[in-house]
């Protein structure tokens, strides 16, 4: 912990890392580096989302099922698809490390403008402790820990959705394109009520809060920081696991969808009306769920009118 103090000693650190001098230098080097590596996962994501040939989620995947059906899929995109989609025969390990390392490379795309902040607010204090020489190392480790909680959770959302993809394959095709779109509805409503719970903007909070949270646990050393990173990323998750799950309903190459969270992520961690951001999404999700509810329900009941007569 650096400080024990209250807010006088707050603003006195805020002083000292004003980005002045070197450290605005190494704060443009660093705000470099994160647009390059956000840069290219978003460019190999795309290069991985348009190589699979089988949608990736409950609903891409039904829906593909009834104009192509099981179509095989090639090179790259075999083993991360493979893996995100789920094998309806069984499961392999080469395809779960080829979906955690796509997942991986997403959550780098997609979490990393949100992250930019803390990131900032980390390296200017280790610039501060350790120099501009020493800071860069506590800085990679910290994104280290940070990657590793959600690294974590791409391979539970593998098994998961392989298990989604077992449970599919069991039913006909004309069942499985019925509820699908009940499980994106039904998600969308859970995610959007999950934006109004105290636990979302507690993370919320913290999230948004970068300088006092470093100050209040900050760690020294390699460990430490990378204690901090995987704090942070537990945090991170708490904040945004609902609005996740939305995207393995959807599709989890879906680039639409991708687009669609990162910016609701900066939003709700960046911009000064983040808190009220969230719980417009969450209304908007919750809204939208309930239409695809409604309206998957109604085409299910005139289906059923239809086969009785």
């Amino acid at each position: 912990m650096l400080s024990s103090g209250g807010g006088a000693a707050n603003g006195s650190w805020q002083t000292r890392l004003r980005p002045t001098g070197a450290l605005a230098r190494d704060r443009l080097i660093l705000l470099a580096l994160l647009a390059v590596v956000t840069a290219g996962a978003w460019a190999l994501t795309a290069y991985q989302a348009t190589m699979m040939d089988m949608p990736m989620g409950v609903v891409a995947r039904g829906a593909a099922e009834v104009g192509d059906g099981m179509d095989s899929m090639d090179g790259m995109g075999t083993m991360a698809a493979t893996g995100m989609a789920g094998q309806v025969g069984g499961w392999s390990w080469a395809s779960l490390g080829a979906f955690v390392l796509a997942w991986a490379v997403m959550m780098a795309a997609m979490m990393f403008p949100g992250l930019a902040p803390m990131l900032l607010t980390v390296h200017a204090i280790a610039v501060h402790r350790r120099g501009s020489q020493g800071a860069m190392l506590p800085t990679a480790v910290f994104v280290a820990g940070y990657l590793l909680v959600w690294t974590a959770v791409g391979a539970l959302t593998w098994a998961t959705v392989h298990a989604l993809g077992l449970m599919a394959s069991r039913g006909d095709l004309a069942t499985r394109t019925s509820w699908t779109p009940l499980v994106l509805g039904g998600t969308l409503i859970v995610a959007g009520l999950y934006q109004f719970t105290v636990i979302k903007q507690v993370c919320l909070d913290h999230c948004r809060s970068p300088f006092i949270v470093v100050m209040q646990r900050w760690r020294e050393g390699h460990a430490g920081a990378l204690r901090m990173g995987f704090g942070h990323g537990l945090y991170c998750l708490g904040c945004c696991w609902a609005l996740f799950t939305v995207l393995v309903a959807a599709g989890i190459m879906s680039l639409a969808w991708m687009l669609a969270l990162t910016a609701i992520d900066v939003a709700e961690k960046t911009l000064p009306f983040g808190r009220h951001a969230s719980r417009v999404v969450g209304t908007v999700f919750v809204l939208l769920g309930i239409a695809i509810v409604v309206i998957a329900l109604m085409v299910v009941a005139g289906v059923v009118v239809a086969m009785r007569r």
